[in-house]
């Protein structure tokens, strides 16, 4: 009994030093990788904080020796884009405007056609919903004529209202394939039940269904702020100047100037326009796996 004892217990030891060297390759891998992810945000976030003459002396990859706020007041209000000194300001409230009424409007949107796709079905609304997924598959610059005659007809060219128009459009496809599979897994009865009880279209939407949307919702608004905020093929080619959306801005600023770069302002320019959907992300991450979990379980 001892000898078996003993082997049992030599048995347990190998095991628990294989399940430690496991364990600890694939976290050190996952660190590798999180460490190869994030060392180029770290950089841009160091050298916005840097002199330019620091950055110049020892080069873009250095731990910084001074700490200065300067670099971010002359990337949001006074530093020279496209032959205009105001800064990414402007550009950045263009995208604000141009993405929370985007984003709202084709989140519901989206929301009501997956309704009526999941449980008011029709004839032929099978077909229907396979159409509207070829949006999701469809390149974007096979839509910039159409999207430019269209624009052009309706006087909405070079104008925020324009690309509200055109993000809400092109959304909705995807907006609509999230919110009909989370959709389908809500009851049939529960609907039928309620018509039974003299609820009509509109009042078993907002009633039902909209209180049990919350984690597609989320997963829905964060999908399209985010696609719609780092966006630039749209507001590079139907705005110009100030009317373009801060993207556009970026683009300029690092292919303007043929003299020396202040890559202190440019990493400012760069955190400034990623710190929108760095927030959403960071106070919405987990709700966003949560819905997308809970519509897979679906």
């Amino acid at each position: 009994m001892a000898e078996l004892a003993a082997a049992i217990d030599l048995e347990a030891a190998a095991a628990s030093r294989r399940h430690f060297w496991s364990r600890f390759a694939i976290y050190g891998l996952l660190t590798v990788f999180a460490a190869i992810y994030l060392i180029p945000l770290l950089v841009v976030v160091f050298n916005s904080f840097r002199e330019q003459a620091e950055i110049a002396r020892d080069g873009l990859i250095s731990l910084p020796k001074t700490f200065r706020l300067e670099a971010w007041a002359q990337a949001w209000s006074t530093y020279c884009i496209a032959g205009t000194c105001q800064g990414m300001q402007r550009n950045f409230l263009n995208s604000l405007w141009m993405t929370i009424p985007a984003t709202i409007i084709s989140t519901l949107l989206g929301a009501v056609n997956g309704y009526v796709l999941s449980k008011w079905r029709f004839k032929g609304s099978e077909i229907l919903f396979t159409s509207m997924l070829l949006g999701v598959f469809m390149p974007g610059q096979i839509a910039l004529m159409p999207w430019a005659f269209v624009l052009g007809k309706l006087g909405l060219t070079n104008s925020t209202y324009g690309l509200i128009l055109v993000h809400v459009v092109q959304g909705i496809s995807f907006t609509t394939l999230f919110c009909r599979n989370y959709y389908v897994g809500i009851p049939d009865d529960l609907i039928k039940a309620a018509r039974i009880d003299g609820a009509g279209f509109w009042r078993i939407f907002w009633k039902i269904i909209i209180p049990l949307s919350p984690p597609i919702l989320i997963v829905t608004v964060i999908w399209q702020f985010t696609g719609i905020w780092n966006e630039y093929l749209f507001g590079v080619v139907f705005t110009s100047g100030q009317a373009q959306p801060i993207t556009a801005a970026l683009v300029a600023l690092t292919a303007s100037g043929t003299t020396a770069r202040s890559y202190d302002v440019m990493s400012a320019a760069v955190l400034i326009g990623a710190l929108p959907p760095l927030l959403i992300y960071l106070f919405g991450g987990k709700y966003f796996v949560r819905g997308l979990t809970q519509g897979a379980i679906k």
